[in-house]
């Protein structure tokens, strides 16, 4: 189905239990997704239940604010890697970023990095709702210098998603060197046509299913 291979089939909810990950994980093998993305305590399920499917298992790391410490994403990365996970979408200090405090928002990321290195992708939030466009475009640089496969426009959980404007500078910044993630407010066909077309590699959403079914096509996003 058209852009399927390109969807993280999202459940980030704090209220999902193991049926909507047992779901989540069929749904994304009869699609064929590019993986479902999961919080950390189901990395280990989803791995199993994905285990001889072609889907990637993502998890988030210093989810969803971004302050935790270094050395506490660290471990949240490794012991994720452990557990079967194949992608990892890091949250990077926003207000380290918003501060000018840069060298500490390379390490972290870089971090990260090393950690995964071999095992896993490694996607940084730089939740662009919250930043201006100087301060995406460098957030965007460290990303790229500190070794991330894929920079990621939200978490969902903060005031809005991707927009058009956002990825294409995202994708403006980064060049053609890593991927762009749109994430938050993808809702129709449209959105992901337009994402895609602005620069996004990869689009977040839990409303795939529906999406892809034509069960839903409104157009929230903010520009």
């Amino acid at each position: 189905m058209e852009f399927a291979n390109i969807i993280d089939h999202t459940l980030l909810a704090p209220e999902t239990d193991e049926v909507g990950i047992i779901d989540l994980c069929y749904e994304a093998m009869e699609y064929e997704f590019a993986s479902v993305c999961v919080n950390p305590s189901w990395v280990k399920l989803s791995a199993k239940l994905l285990s001889k499917s072609n889907v990637n298992v993502c998890t988030v790391i210093g989810f969803p604010l971004g302050s935790n410490t270094t050395e506490s994403k660290v471990f949240e990365t490794k012991n994720a890697i452990e557990n079967g996970a194949d992608e990892i979408d890091m949250v990077l200090n926003i207000g380290a970023l918003k501060g000018e405090n840069y060298e500490l928002v390379e390490k972290d990321i870089h971090s990260v990095v090393e950690a995964a290195k071999g095992k896993a992708l490694v996607k940084v939030i730089i939740e662009a709702c919250l930043l201006t466009d100087e301060e995406i475009k460098i957030a965007c640089e460290l990303s790229v210098k500190a070794g991330a496969d894929y920079v990621k426009t939200s978490t969902g959980f903060s005031l809005h998603g991707a927009t058009l404007k956002d990825v294409a500078l995202m994708r403006e910044t980064v060049g053609k060197s890593i991927g762009v993630k749109a994430s938050g407010g993808v809702r129709s066909i449209d959105d992901i046509k337009a994402m895609v077309e602005a620069g996004a590699t990869r689009i977040g959403t839990s409303s795939a299913i529906n999406i892809l079914n034509g069960k839903l096509n409104l157009n929230s996003i903010k520009y």
